[in-house]
């Protein structure tokens, strides 16, 4: 681990700061050394943090042991990649607010992958949403596609579990140690093992609400594009929806009965420009028109 890297890694575990603050440290000193001397004074008059923060960051700064922490993720099999490493996912990288850190286990090769499709949806799917999945992500998996999702119940799940035997990668609201939901345990081991992993939160971070929607921009920001089946109105796909066109990023929505109430969030994002999606062939097509590559590049 570089010495920016560790520097990184000891204060992703401190508390009181978030990552506005840790840019404008980054900003004064891009090696982030001047920490090991800084007071609470400097704290509260160069970056603004308030008293009571500043303060608690210091005391976790001084209190936390990063190469003794670093030495049991990697007995654990978690890697740690940093923004600036070359294994750092190249699309990730260019969203408005990337994780400077994330934590990785398992096929960590998958980070490389030129072609990801991001795909989400309603924890409480109908009867119809394997038939479809299968139809719509079989042929992009047999091609070498990535499938990334959150490993929720649901859609996320169902995604993970078609592309087990292809590449799948899974976003997670909380640390790798302390997977979510528990119902998904053994795909968990299952994705650890195969497929990969990862987290921008250190590994025992317990899984809490506010970060379901926070590490959505990941999963659409890691992608090409995001595949919307079956999601309600207001609900966490549309927020990775509206982060993935934040990003510039393509939206896929697949339609639905009218009479299903996961189907009105789909269709609300198609009514604002969503590509409807009803057969592979439309994801590869409006994907061939960003990239002006061939389907065999595809």
């Amino acid at each position: 681990m570089d010495l920016l890297t560790l520097k990184l890694f000891h204060i992703d575990h401190c508390r009181g700061l978030g990552r506005k603050t840790i840019r404008a440290f980054l900003k004064i000193d891009p090696t982030l050394q001047f920490l090991d001397c800084c007071t609470v004074k400097d704290l509260t008059e160069t970056f603004h943090m308030t008293g009571q923060y500043a303060e608690l960051f210091l005391k976790d700064f001084h209190l936390f042991q990063p190469d003794k922490t670093a030495r049991i993720y990697l007995d654990r099999g978690i890697s740690v990649i940093p923004v600036h490493s070359p294994m750092y996912p190249r699309l990730l990288k260019k969203i408005y607010d990337p994780p400077f850190l994330i934590y990785a286990k398992g096929r960590v090769d998958l980070l490389q992958e030129q072609h990801m499709l991001s795909v989400v949806g309603t924890r409480h799917p109908s009867h119809e949403v394997v038939p479809v999945m299968k139809c719509l992500l079989h042929p992009l998996i047999d091609r070498g596609w990535t499938i990334v999702s959150g490993m929720a119940l649901g859609v996320d799940g169902i995604a993970h579990r078609l592309a087990m035997n292809g590449k799948t990668i899974a976003v997670l609201g909380s640390g790798i140690c302390c997977p979510y939901p528990r119902q998904h345990m053994p795909l968990f081991a299952g994705l650890c093992s195969k497929q990969l992993v990862l987290s921008e939160y250190p590994p025992f971070s317990p899984p809490a609400r506010w970060r379901f929607p926070e590490r959505n921009r990941i999963i659409s920001g890691m992608s090409q594009g995001t595949l919307v089946i079956e999601a309600r109105e207001k609900s966490g796909s549309l927020i990775t929806a509206d982060q993935a066109l934040e990003q510039g990023r393509e939206v896929f929505a697949v339609p639905g009965s009218i009479l299903n109430d996961n189907s009105k969030g789909t269709h609300r994002l198609i009514q604002q420009g969503a590509k409807l999606v009803t057969e592979t062939e439309d994801i590869l097509e409006e994907l061939q028109n960003l990239s002006g590559t061939g389907k065999q590049e595809l």
